[in-house]
C-alpha cells in the first residue's frame, strides 16, 4: 500500500532521509534478478520532487546498468535504533556525476551514520568497512519518487508516514 507522496514535501521527512539512516538501493534487470547496493548519502531537492542517492560505482556496476536500462529503482531508508523505515520507488532513475557540495553531503551522512551505529555499540572501523573507505568513484542516482511505503515493523506498518519521533 503506497502512502501519500505529499509526505515527502514535509521537511521532517527530508531530514529523516538525509540523517544517519541505513540506505539500501535496489534494482532489477531484464532477467528479473534483483540487485542491491548500499547508499552512502542522500540529497533531497528542496525545489522539486526528486532526490539523489549516492553510491560507490565499483560496488554498484550491475545495479547502475539496470537503472540505465529500465530506470526503475527502490530505495529503503531505515533508522538503526528504532527500525523506522520508508521505502521509496521511482521509474525515472538516472545516473549522474557528482556536483559541487556532494562530497560534503556524503561526509555529513557518514558521520551521522557512524554516530547512529556507535550508539548501538558498533565502532567506526565497522562503519568504514560497511560504507567504503571513501575511495573510488561515487555517482548519484537521481529519481522522482512515485510511491512511498512505510515499512516500520509494528502496528503502524503500511500507514501514511508520520513525522519523526
Amino acid at each position: 500500500m503506497s502512502a501519500d507522496l505529499d509526505c515527502l514535501s514535509d521537511p521532517a521527512h527530508a531530514d529523516f532521509l538525509t540523517s544517519g539512516v541505513s540506505i539500501s538501493v535496489a534494482s532489477c534487470g531484464a532477467d528479473h534478478i534483483p540487485n542491491l547496493t548500499r547508499g552512502i548519502g542522500c540529497d533531497v531537492s528542496r525545489d522539486g520532487p526528486d532526490l539523489r542517492v549516492f553510491v560507490i560505482a565499483e560496488q554498484s556496476r550491475v545495479l547502475l546498468d539496470d537503472l540505465r536500462s529500465n530506470r526503475n529503482v527502490a530505495v529503503v531508508f531505515r533508522q538503526p535504533g528504532s527500525h523506522r523505515t520508508l521505502q521509496l520507488k521511482g521509474h525515472d532513475a538516472s545516473v549522474e556525476s557528482l556536483v559541487a557540495g556532494d562530497a560534503r553531503i556524503i561526509e555529513r551522512y557518514r558521520g551521522a551514520f557512524t554516530a547512529a551505529l556507535a550508539a548501538l555499540g558498533f565502532g567506526g572501523e565497522f562503519v568504514r568497512a560497511l560504507l567504503g573507505s571513501g575511495t573510488g568513484e561515487v555517482v548519484a542516482i537521481r529519481f522522482t519518487p512515485t510511491a512511498v511505503f512505510p515499512q516500520t515493523p509494528g502496528s503502524g506498518a503500511r500507514r501514511a508516514p508520520e513525522g519523526p519521533r
